[in-house]
């Protein structure tokens, strides 16, 4: 079988990745799908920097709004969403234009569950370890419950492998045992073009910066409100970057500056290890935006799909 070719639009947040797809897209005659584990959740429009309804009207996108954000949502779920949208624009002959900033979402998509060292999510980490120190056998039970086969490999003593592979069950929803099975990318049935973007640091910074400050304007405070009050437990969603640092502001742990200035400095370290994290791949075609104009990055990434065409 013929490999699906996909055009991939990625970088880090505030890049400019959201300008180029929609040009391409309409370009192309294509259809945009959201690699954004934020941007799945229903109500986090602000936060999450999702389209707008006019950009949504200018181009088909795809998995937004897909689930309520107390609704558990993975991985997994996002890879079997993803290959639903990409065989529907494949009977369509539809271009696929996967576009987002979450690069395990991608790599999972487009490479297969391969088990990923950089994954970690340090928050949940430190719950799992914290709850380890307090209950070693209360850890150990769990992986018997999601992991069975890691299990019986570990000693229940062992302690960091226990706490990592139930990091790896909750972040994917898949154990690890089974992840370490999969087969590598040859049997995913698509041929990904990556484009990736990339502007000087303090650039990129104020990029950050600036788009915080617009969230403000446009009513971050007010959406991060009403997510509290029709989620007062506050689930794992509302815990993401642009949500925790403003209710900590409105549970008055701190002032609206003090969250403002957090929520920047927390998406400047996001964004460093969403560079770090794409770097890792070879095959991405990289562009300075900093020295490029839109327009001459919109003709060479033309240029580079008719060839891979």
């Amino acid at each position: 079988m013929v490999k699906q070719k996909i055009l991939v639009i990625l970088g880090p947040t505030a890049v400019g990745k959201t300008t180029l797809s929609l040009d391409l897209a309409q370009s192309l005659h294509g259809e945009i799908i959201s690699a954004d584990s934020m941007q799945v959740y229903r109500g986090m429009d602000i936060g999450t920097a999702k389209p707008s309804m006019e950009e949504r009207q200018r181009v088909v996108h795809h998995l937004l709004d897909v689930v309520d954000p107390d609704q558990p949502f993975n991985v997994a779920d996002y890879v079997s969403l993803a290959e639903q949208v990409l065989l529907q624009l494949r009977q369509q002959e539809r271009v696929p234009l996967l576009s987002g900033g979450t690069g395990l979402y991608m790599d999972a998509l487009l490479k297969g569950f391969l088990f990923p060292d950089a994954s970690a999510d340090l928050d949940m980490r430190a719950k799992l370890e914290a709850e380890a120190e307090r209950d070693p056998l209360s850890v150990y039970s769990q992986l018997e419950q999601v992991d069975p086969r890691s299990a019986q490999k570990l000693h229940p003593n062992d302690l960091r492998r226990i706490v990592r592979a139930l990091e790896v069950y909750f972040r994917t929803g898949k154990p690890i045992s089974e992840l370490q099975d999969k087969k590598e990318e040859s049997t995913r049935p698509y041929q990904p073009l990556y484009i990736g973007l990339f502007r000087d640091r303090e650039e990129l910074y104020a990029r950050v910066n600036h788009r915080v400050d617009q969230m403000i304007k446009e009513g971050l405070v007010e959406e991060v409100q009403a997510l509290l009050e029709a989620y007062p437990e506050q689930p794992t969603a509302l815990q993401a970057l642009g949500y925790k640092e403003i209710a900590h502001y409105l549970q008055g742990n701190m002032t609206l500056v003090e969250a403002t200035e957090r929520l920047k400095r927390d998406t400047r370290r996001y964004a460093k290890r969403q560079l770090s994290w794409f770097k890792r791949n070879k095959e991405i075609h990289w562009f300075h935006c900093t020295e490029m104009s839109d327009e001459t990055i919109r003709q060479a990434v033309h240029s580079l799909w008719d060839s891979f065409l």
